[in-house]
């Protein structure tokens, strides 16, 4: 089976929040889900506020992205996930 590439953005509740810790989280239930994380960028939203966007890889056969979404929702001072695209890797 092939490997899909997920690019997923989560929203902080707020501009104060630290966003390391909740890099932190989220990579550890990624690697927790069998994924593997290939890059993670911040992006300004509004007022200060940005958004978190990751780029891993996962198994097909694992790749369960509503329960992905709602793990990722228990992290404390995270509002939101979204998916933003999922591609199948070859090769």
């Amino acid at each position: 089976m092939a490997d899909v590439i997920i690019k997923l953005r989560v929203m902080p509740t707020g501009p104060d929040v630290d966003l390391n810790k909740i890099r932190e989280a989220c990579e550890q239930k990624l690697k927790a889900l069998g994924g593997m994380v290939h890059k993670v960028t911040e992006e300004p939203v509004a007022f200060g506020l940005k958004s978190l966007v990751f780029v891993f890889l996962l198994d097909e056969k694992s790749a369960n992205t509503d329960k992905l979404e709602a793990d990722l929702k228990q992290i404390p001072d995270l509002q939101s996930t979204e998916i933003v695209d999922v591609r199948r890797a070859f090769g």
